[in-house]
């Protein structure tokens, strides 16, 4: 038996690196085998001595990341804990070198925040290579399971480029498949009618930026809506255009959305193969997209798996069993995935 005590500045320190959450310790000591104990600033490990030294690599892994000024929560100490896992299972596994990335590699990785709102940072190994993708490619698929973080970092990205100039609006679309495309049967101006299809992004933005700036953006016009159906005519400069809920685009929107795309502008879209409303589900255009567009040059698809889901740890569980339950139906059932 090998034991280990690691030492902090202050309890409220110690206490931010597990989320203020004491069960979260009964996971770490479940998931490496160890007896965990804490008082005060300090925490004491007990176990096999590989597995101490793995849970000793989560605690720096996080006090790094909060360090730099990282906010720990449940599911970054969570994600820590299975990189030292996967670590610990594997007897050739390198740090830093083909082996998943940790907390605080993640927390390098910022987007806005300044004042009241936090920076937004990507919380597992998926979404990093999805802003990198962004980085280098103008038009970038983001392809996954609800709840994996590719919209609210399509629209972090987003408002990163705008605030610092490197675009001149942000361009929010999405098919209205759930009216029919029949937006004349919904009460207001045009902006009014396709808001409620859109308000995934909008809390997004809420939750990104203060009232001011959000204030402002709006009364510049920076910021615009429209549904997919009023896109076609349009060339897109200087722009980041996200189209969300893509996999419910036809073959024709997609081909038209895509062809608008101007000089110096991005486009992200985001959508999920197993969400399909479109009858028959061989119409949507995010499914031609991905066996057309897979290689082209500019072109990035960045694929989410239910580990990436940042909601309850539940959620990602239950898109399994759905996956799994699934998969054993004929294609073209009630629940056929694509």
């Amino acid at each position: 038996m090998a034991e280990k005590t690691l030492e902090f500045e202050s309890p409220h320190f110690l206490h931010g690196l597990f989320a203020d959450d004491l069960s979260l310790l009964k996971e770490l000591g479940e998931a490496l085998g160890l007896i965990v104990t804490t008082r005060d600033s300090w925490i004491k490990l007990e176990g096999e001595a590989a597995p101490v030294e793995a849970g000793v690599s989560v605690f720096d892994d996080l006090e790094q990341a909060r360090r730099r000024g990282g906010a720990i929560t449940a599911h970054s100490f969570r994600y820590a804990v299975n990189v030292a896992r996967e670590a610990l299972a594997s007897a050739d596994a390198r740090e830093g070198e083909g082996g998943e990335l940790k907390v605080a590699d993640l927390f390098k990785c910022r987007l806005l925040g300044n004042g009241s709102k936090p920076a937004v940072t990507p919380r597992t190994k998926n979404q990093f290579n999805y802003i990198e993708a962004l980085d280098k490619h103008d038009v970038v698929f983001g392809i996954g399971p609800a709840g994996t973080g590719k919209t609210y970092l399509a629209m972090a990205y987003a408002l990163d480029l705008l605030k610092s100039r490197q675009i001149d609006r942000i361009m929010l679309t999405r098919p209205a498949v759930e009216a029919g495309e029949a937006l004349g049967f919904l009460p207001g101006a045009l902006e009014e009618k396709v808001l409620p299809y859109l308000r995934p992004l909008y809390d997004a933005m809420s939750d990104m930026l203060d009232g001011a700036e959000s204030l402002k953006f709006a009364e510049k016009n920076l910021i615009e809506i429209a549904p997919l159906a009023y896109m076609r005519g349009r060339t897109l400069n200087r722009a980041c255009v996200i189209l969300d809920e893509a996999q419910n685009a036809s073959r024709e929107q997609m081909f038209m959305f895509l062809t608008r795309l101007g000089e110096h502008s991005k486009c992200i879209i985001t959508g999920d193969p197993s969400q399909i409303d479109l009858r028959p589900k061989s119409r949507s255009g995010l499914l031609e997209a991905m066996r057309l567009l897979d290689g082209v040059e500019g072109i990035a698809f960045s694929r989410f798996e239910t580990a990436d889901v940042v909601r309850h740890p539940v959620v990602g569980r239950i898109i399994d069993a759905y996956e799994r339950g699934r998969d054993g139906e004929e294609p073209g059932g009630k629940g056929d995935l694509i």
